[in-house]
């Protein structure tokens, strides 16, 4: 199918080639010149009739006789023109020549410094990808989450039963693990904070730690749950698990047994779970269109965990949220196709902020970390990714080029560059976020204290 489009594609570029002819560009010139007309319309208040009617009468009898006049007559006439300003050819006026600029206060008293503040470029926001990767095999779940981006700027990609990573520093490429049929398909993938190790969910309900350095299996995590694992979240040595099974687990991936804390809330699968920067806070979505936050303060290893707030104002599966960077109780969550919005959080109070519809399917949200900018991606009809403004959530720019829904977006490292990876089996790097503004170094403050830096003793 994408061959006959290509096809198509092709053959009416040249059949549009071949049928320009200079004379359509003519024509074009010539409707411009249309649009100026020619007709000039003067402009009497700029008008000096008395002027006009001298040239038109007597001012010119001197032009078209030059043997009457003597020499000495035509010099006196030219001095006494030009001393009246009555050396003017023209007669009509078309346009009032601007009035000169009257300094009410001497440049002098300006100083030299300037107050005014520096206007801020306006971004550049990129209509394409930087890059396009094939990924075939991707498979084309909602529930899943399959793409992350590591501290140490490589991008982990599950693909069917295997797992691929993509180093952003030189290009290269290389296979992690492939599973085998009766455990797989990969069902998520999440890099721990160090950027080394790796965590790989399954779909026999088991998740595997690897070391990337040395591509050694380093353990399996067992027993937890009783389905596939399609959410993961690391908070330090901690590693929260979300399976379809409607539980959540932490993990201590340091001791043998390895649950030390399970959270029940959802009846249906988590597919969405993210800990706060701070790592106080878990947020999880379900399909169950639940939007959970737990505390975790108030976990307990003996019972499950109650929540500390259940928000059940999406009306379809909540599985895009997105801590704030720079509001550690603002969370952003995305509803699914039945719900279309995304909606903003007081995680402290459980408050909805605001919501705003986007029209379709929001399959993941990511914060800039250098701006006041939230990027969300879609599913049909427009397949897009989506930049807003906070907290106005005025449309920044759309960004297309995928053909199917956008089902999984990371972040690089610096916050500049955008994975996302669709379901039309592609991979795009976008530079939507732009570089982060570099700070200035601070003046260094000089003590005028003497011996200040000598260290005292009390």
């Amino acid at each position: 199918m994408n061959v006959m489009d290509a096809g198509s594609l092709s053959s009416s570029s040249s059949k549009s080639n071949s049928t320009r002819f200079p004379l359509q560009e003519k024509q074009l010139q010539k409707k411009h010149s249309k649009e100026n007309l020619d007709r000039f319309i003067p402009n009497r208040s700029a008008m000096d009739f008395d002027y006009a009617h001298y040239m038109v009468t007597e001012g010119m009898k001197g032009k078209e006789n030059p043997s009457v006049s003597s020499p000495s007559k035509e010099a006196y006439q030219k001095r006494l023109a030009e001393t009246l300003n009555m050396n003017r050819t023209r007669i009509l006026a078309f346009k009032n020549k601007p009035p000169a600029p009257v300094e009410l206060i001497p440049k002098e008293f300006f100083s030299s410094v300037s107050y005014d503040k520096p206007v801020k470029a306006r971004r550049h926001i990129p209509q394409t990808s930087e890059k396009t990767l094939d990924a075939p095999d991707l498979v084309d779940d909602y529930y899943l989450n399959l793409l992350d981006w590591g501290s140490t700027n490589v991008l982990a990609i599950a693909l069917g039963n295997s797992v691929y990573l993509w180093n952003g520093q030189d290009g290269s490429t290389s296979e992690l693990v492939t599973v085998d049929d009766e455990v797989g398909p990969v069902t998520s993938v999440n890099w721990a904070p160090d950027g080394r190790h790796i965590a790989v969910g399954l779909n026999n309900s088991e998740v595997q730690l690897w070391d990337s350095l040395s591509n050694r299996q380093l353990r399996t995590l067992r027993g937890g749950h009783r389905m596939r694992v399609g959410s993961l979240a690391w908070n330090n040595h901690i590693l929260t698990t979300g399976g379809m099974d409607g539980k959540i687990i932490n993990n201590d991936v340091r001791i043998r047994d390895h649950i030390v804390e399970t959270y029940r809330g959802h009846d249906q699968e988590v597919c969405g779970l993210k800990w706060s920067l701070s790592g106080q806070q878990l947020a999880s979505g379900g399909n169950d269109n639940v939007l959970h936050i737990w505390d975790k303060s108030t976990a307990s290893s003996n019972s499950a965990t109650q929540w500390l707030h259940r928000i059940e104002d999406h009306t379809s599966a909540v599985k895009a949220l997105a801590w704030c960077p720079f509001q550690g109780n603002l969370l952003a969550s995305g509803g699914g196709s039945g719900d279309r919005s995304i909606k903003f959080w007081n995680t402290h109070t459980g408050a909805c902020l605001n919501s705003v519809d986007t029209g379709s399917q929001v399959c993941a949200l990511l914060w800039n970390k250098n701006d006041r900018e939230l990027l969300s991606s879609h599913g049909f009809a427009q397949n897009q990714l989506t930049l807003w403004k906070y907290p106005s959530m005025v449309k920044m720019g759309e960004l297309t080029g995928h053909t199917s829904r956008v089902l999984f977006m990371a972040q690089s490292p610096d916050g500049c560059t955008v994975a996302s990876a669709a379901a039309d089996e592609t991979l795009r790097l976008w530079q939507v976020f732009g570089a982060p503004e570099v700070a200035k170094p601070t003046p260094k403050s000089y003590n005028t204290e003497p011996f200040a830096h000598i260290n005292r003793i009390r």
